[in-house]
């Protein structure tokens, strides 16, 4: 005896096909205005611009969101979620501070070599000292960023394998103001980025150059 199977809803397809098109659309939507902002900065932004260069209308932008403040915000969270993926979580695989710490640096380093990796770098010095939505998301991304340094600090000063000196917290900035420095003046000279930025790193933690492999 021969059974049908029963053909997929027609409309659930359509919901699908509709779902996917809206998820292509907005990514596309937040690579140009990441690009954008990269570039020309949040007050320099123009919204028709963002939504030609991905392809689309400003009403199809405007479908997805509300404004350019509720653009840059997802285009923030959108650029932390990749970063997160690609260096943050792969560096935490690592099995001890200094590797970790390291790992962070030259994973950092090969992220931005891509022009919309660099969003918070560029709206960080903007929105320095202003009350906005967009400067408070980028102060909660560095912030987080600051703390995960200078947890690790702590660990490897513990065990032995970072040596003391100012507050962990101190480094932790100059770490971070090391590599961002690092990787601006180093653009496009990859693959040299990478090295140099890890040992820019280490000097601030007071590491003998000799623990980055190169």
């Amino acid at each position: 005896m021969h059974v049908r199977t029963p053909l997929p809803d027609l409309a659930h397809r359509r919901r699908s096909t509709q779902a996917e098109r809206s998820a292509r659309s907005r990514g596309a939507l937040l690579e140009s205005a990441a690009r954008g902002l990269s570039r020309y900065g949040y007050g320099n932004l123009i919204l028709e611009q963002v939504a030609s260069e991905a392809g689309y209308t400003r009403g199809a932008l405007y479908h997805q969101f509300e404004d350019k403040e509720d653009l840059a915000l997802a285009v923030l969270e959108w650029v932390n979620e990749n970063w997160m993926r690609e260096v943050g979580t792969p560096a935490k695989q690592e099995p001890a501070p200094i590797a970790e710490l390291i790992a962070l640096a030259r994973g950092h380093a090969v992220f931005c070599r891509r022009d919309v990796a660099r969003v918070v770098m560029a709206l960080r010095v903007e929105f320095s000292g202003q009350d906005h939505p967009v400067g408070g998301e980028i102060e909660r991304i560095s912030q987080a960023g600051v703390t995960r340094v200078a947890r690790l600090i702590d660990a490897g000063r513990r065990d032995g394998s970072i040596p003391p000196g100012p507050p962990a917290t101190a480094v932790a900035l100059a770490f971070w103001g090391a590599l961002e420095g690092a990787v601006i003046t180093l653009s496009g000279q990859a693959p040299h980025d990478e090295l140099l930025a890890a040992r820019a790193v280490a000097g601030v933690l007071g590491l003998s150059r000799d623990v980055v492999p190169k």
